[in-house]
């Protein structure tokens, strides 16, 4: 939320900087962003008058204006603006005023004739994105007055970050209430007149969904004139990070920002019959004034008349009751609208607006009133009209009731280490707008309409803990004695295998655990998915089935950001629904694309393969001394000849390893290839413990065996059917060459291995190394059908 630094000091203005300010609020749990000005650099410029004009002699689009600046002589400067005309007053740059973007104003001539200044538009001053004519002054501006002074430029917006629990503060006065708190200071709330009934026409109401909506206001306002927004208002909503629509309208928000009550005009002209609040019927829709049109479900609560639907509750408006210009009669809605009926209805539709922010958090049920009336004040003075009775249609047993919450004495001593006078802490829950009754060893305190995070006694010592300030507490150094865990040793630790990637060239990533729909469906279409009831957004609705989703996103940011080399890993959790149950399972994904190493002039760039992250995914397993084995699959979401489903040598399922499929690949946006393995974490950290085994004191003896294969023939046959043979002496067995050419018949290659045998009884004779060869090979032509190469 932002606020405006001048205005909150209008209600609270403690003798403190803005630093300080920015301090106090920070400690006290309203944690702020950001300040920045309130306007841009600029200097010279002051309140000016036209007070004569003519035409240009030599430009039709130039009017020569004499420009009253004060107790100086009148300036003699040209402009083109459509809307400069005798009497206006706006702001003038004099002869060496500088502008935003250090534009120095200098004495010039346009098209011949002299001109001593600069009339300014908001855009030129810093104050607009854009304009379409002067910035129009009223007519009360003190002439030579500094345009500084006079829109009191020389302020600060300050940006608080809220969290979900102060929607009390969602407002100026919420704000004012907690400063003068912590400064032990009085404050004023905006005062409010009930305004004069002048006619005695009324708008029936009636609220179907009671439990959702238990208190509507509304007021019809007859007779509006067409008229400007005052420059103060519109500033103060400039500063508030609002833009500035029509009158009606900048004031309904002008009330949400003061007091934090949304409001809603509806133009009574374009209504039929009565205002009804109710649920939405089945295949009902509604404009808003987005411009977007949405079907509504029957759960969603809307403001409709006999109609139609006209609002959508809490959350925005309709564009077929909308008030315009030619808005002559107008019927103002304040309501409270349980906080539990709107949530997640605006997330539902894809918006997100200011109202529904607050009613989502809780608005105060009692602030209606004081809000219809504080808009209606408004309206008059700036619109004029005549003022209708209030219509009120409140369902007391449905308003939130505020219970009294207990406080013990030595609770509240024994949490914050400190003892407060019993006088000291009332003052402080007062302060916030709580009722207190002092009892001997503790307070009964009720919190006011607006704190619905007040519930329970940890609450209550919150409110004191940040009000004394956190800083003022006593601190010391927590003893707590525990007896050291275990460390087993058939358990490989998560960080040993981080480290490991991050030696690899990894870099580690965490994604979001919800993700878009449609990159879930695209990435694993038969996985069944888990959807969240209240979604932060419409691309953020299901809970991942893996990894990939947030690694692959991460990923295209990257190159699209002229990184061309990217490896990431992530550890986390995909959710997988079975049975109607949630099922979380703990998993390990990587992604690689771009070289294969980074650039260096020692080795020949190349892209990186199913080979190099393989044996990424080899090294893994290395950690835990267990074998796996990579067998040819297929998965929806990677390449079909270059997939592999990781199994343990007892058949379990550990996880996938492949290319992207190149479908994908164009679908995503990728522009390169892109490879991905994923791991069930439970089974990659299983570890054998390691096992002592007394060194050979005789040679071990290398033999290399070239091997004629069929072409589909995979290594890791090869490698099993030696060692299935169950060779006491065989010690280790490497690949050391793969070739297909010449002297190979096509169909067929030919695989080198090198094997190591080593005796611990004896040493090994050329009769017995060859007995052991003869069993090998006969073995290996039975199973795959090998034979020895010539």
């Amino acid at each position: 939320m932002q606020i405006s630094e001048a205005w909150l000091r209008e209600y609270v203005n403690p003798a403190i900087s803005t630093e300080q300010l920015v301090e106090q609020l920070t400690m006290a749990g309203l944690e702020v962003d950001s300040v920045t000005p309130a306007a841009a650099v600029f200097s010279g410029v002051v309140v000016g008058e036209v007070i004569a004009m003519e035409q240009h002699p030599d430009a039709d689009r130039l009017r020569v204006c004499q420009v009253a600046v004060g107790e100086a002589e009148p300036l003699q400067i040209v402009c083109g603006a459509s809307n400069v005309r005798v009497g206006l007053r706006i702001p003038a740059a004099l002869i060496g005023a500088v502008l935003p973007g250090d534009f120095k104003i200098k004495k010039s001539k346009l098209r011949g004739v002299e001109s001593f200044g600069m009339l300014c538009s908001e855009k030129e001053l810093g104050l607009a994105a854009d304009a379409n004519g002067l910035m129009e002054l009223a007519d009360d501006a003190p002439v030579g007055v500094d345009i500084r002074d006079y829109l009191s430029l020389n302020d600060n917006i300050i940006e608080v970050d809220l969290t979900p629990n102060r929607a009390d503060c969602l407002s100026v006065e919420g704000i004012a209430r907690e400063v003068a708190v912590l400064n032990k200071m009085d404050w004023s709330a905006t005062q409010v007149e009930t305004a004069a009934v002048s006619h005695s026409d009324i708008l029936n109401v009636s609220v179907a969904a009671t439990d959702a909506c238990p208190r509507y206001l509304g007021r019809l306002i007859k007779g509006i004139n067409p008229a400007e927004t005052p420059l103060w208002m519109q500033e103060r909503l400039r500063r508030s990070g609002v833009r500035s629509l029509s009158a009606v309208v900048d004031v309904t928000n002008y009330v949400l920002i003061e007091l934090g009550q949304p409001l809603h005009a509806f133009d009574a002209a374009k209504l039929t019959g009565n205002i009804n609040v109710r649920y939405a019927q089945t295949d009902e829709s509604v404009a808003l004034l987005n411009g977007q049109t949405i079907k509504l479900d029957n759960e969603t609560l809307v403001i409709a008349d006999d109609k139609q639907a006209l609002a959508l509750a809490g959350v925005m408006g309709g564009s077929e009751s909308a008030v315009s210009d030619d808005t002559q009669d107008v019927f103002l809605e304040c309501a409270f609208f349980n906080p539990r009926s709107i949530a997640g209805k605006a997330r539902n539709y894809g918006l997100h607006t200011d109202s529904s922010h607050r009613f989502e958090r809780g608005v105060d049920p009692t602030l209606q009133e004081r809000a219809i009336e504080r808009a209606t004040q408004l309206i008059i003075d700036i619109a004029g009209g005549s003022v209708g009775a209030i219509t009120e249609v409140t369902t007391a047993s449905t308003l939130p009731q505020r219970s009294a919450v207990l406080l013990r004495k030595l609770r509240l001593e024994k949490t914050l280490g400190i003892a407060l006078a019993n006088e000291q802490v009332a003052d402080i829950f007062q302060r916030l707008g709580m009722s207190v009754q002092i009892q001997p060893d503790s307070w009964s305190v009720t919190p006011p309409g607006c704190r619905f995070d007040i519930a329970i006694e940890a609450d209550l010592i919150e409110e004191i803990a940040r009000v004394v300030g956190y800083n003022n507490l006593p601190s010391s150094s927590l003893l707590m004695r525990s007896e050291l865990g275990k460390a087993t040793e058939a358990l490989l630790d998560l960080d040993r295998a981080k480290d490991l990637l991050v030696d690899r060239g990894y870099q580690e990533a965490i994604t979001y655990s919800f993700v878009d729909e449609e990159i879930q469906q695209t990435i694993a279409p038969d996985d069944e998915v888990v959807r969240l009831k209240n979604p932060i957004s419409a691309d953020l609705s299901v809970m991942r089935t893996t990894l990939w989703c947030g690694l692959l996103k991460a990923a295209l940011h990257n190159t699209n950001r002229q990184q061309n080399r990217v490896r990431f890993f992530e550890t986390g959790l995909r959710f997988v629904n079975q049975d109607g149950n949630t099922q979380q399972q703990k998993m390990l994904s990587g992604l690689a694309l771009g070289s294969a190493y980074s650039e260096q002039w020692g080795v020949a760039t190349r892209k990186v393969d199913f080979f190099d992250v393989k044996a990424d995914v080899q090294a893994l397993f290395s950690l835990t001394a267990c074998e796996v084995q990579f067998i040819p699959a297929k998965h929806p979401a990677l390449h079909p000849g270059q997939t592999a489903e990781i199994l343990s040598q007892q058949g379990e399922k550990i996880g996938w390893l492949g290319m992207l499929h190149p479908t994908l690949e164009k679908q995503l946006g990728f522009d390169t290839q892109v490879f991905l393995f994923e791991l069930d974490q439970d089974l990659l950290l299983n570890k054998q413990a390691p096992v002592f085994r007394p060194l050979s004191k005789y040679p071990s003896v290398r033999r290399d065996i070239a091997l004629i294969v069929k072409e589909e023939t995979a290594v890791s046959e090869i490698i099993n059917c030696i060692k299935g043979c169950a060779e006491q002496t065989l010690q280790d067995i490497t690949v050391f060459d793969v070739y297909r050419g010449k002297g190979v018949e096509e169909g067929s290659k030919s695989v080198a291995l090198s094997l190591i045998m080593q005796d611990f009884s004896q040493t090994l004779t050329d009769s017995e190394i060859d007995a052991i060869f003869s069993r090998l090979l006969e073995t290996l032509t039975t199973k795959i059908s090998a034979k020895l190469r010539d």
